[in-house]
């Protein structure tokens, strides 16, 4: 009899184990939502990635550059089901910021383009990085966003420096064939007066001499 009360005592002490376990695991799952949905919210507020506009010379020399489009195509396609989709735009923007090192048009194939590529790349696999944890580092991921606008910004104002130098030494290359041109042309009629053929015995400063009649040399 005492073994049968035992065995009950032990059941229901499980029992009620069981039970707190499964009220601990209820309350802290809501606990997590809620905090998700904070999180989220938050994030969501700061996702704003600002864009500036292209100057068109550069956007035509980068328009068949495909890994610059797909990156900036992603990052105005802002997320908005949840805290795992805003995670799952950041790896792709990871992977896509990663791809911008290929195939970058031969004018901004410079190091200054180059180094200010790494930096961009290396903000945004932070934010992956971050947002990503099992702890969503959320103010780290906000504190983020603006930085990796500040790159864009400069990785922008970079191209936008190139163009600009190339056009003035075109400008000045231009100006330097025409000064060449008009030296040539003063030159020119100096030369062809130089090498006029001098003056016969025949004419003189007045005009032609005048010849004997062949009758009057006879006489």
């Amino acid at each position: 009899m005492k073994i049968y009360s035992y065995i009950l005592l032990v059941l229901f002490c499980f029992l009620v184990s069981c039970k707190d376990d499964e009220a601990a695991r209820l309350q802290a799952n809501a606990k997590d939502a809620k905090k998700n949905e904070q999180i989220f919210a938050s994030i969501d507020k700061a996702w704003n990635f600002n864009l500036q506009p292209m100057n068109p010379t550069v956007a035509t020399m980068i328009q068949n550059w495909s890994e610059w489009r797909l990156f900036m195509t992603e990052l105005q396609q802002k997320p908005k089901s949840s805290i795992g989709a805003f995670q799952q735009k950041a790896r792709t923007l990871s992977q896509k910021a990663m791809n911008l090192n290929n195939n970058i048009p031969a004018a901004f194939d410079k190091p200054e383009i180059k180094s200010r590529i790494m930096t961009l790349i290396t903000k945004v696999r932070s934010l992956d990085l971050f947002i990503n944890l099992n702890q969503i580092q959320e103010q780290k991921v906000i504190k983020l966003i603006p930085e990796i606008n500040e790159e864009l910004a400069s990785l922008q104002s970079q191209m936008d420096e190139i163009v600009r130098k190339s056009q003035i030494r075109l400008e000045e290359g231009e100006a330097e064939m025409l000064r060449s041109l008009a030296k040539d042309s003063l030159q020119k009629p100096q030369s062809e007066s130089g090498n006029l053929p001098k003056p016969s015995n025949s004419t003189q400063q007045g005009g032609i001499v005048p010849t004997l009649n062949p009758k009057q040399k006879s006489q």
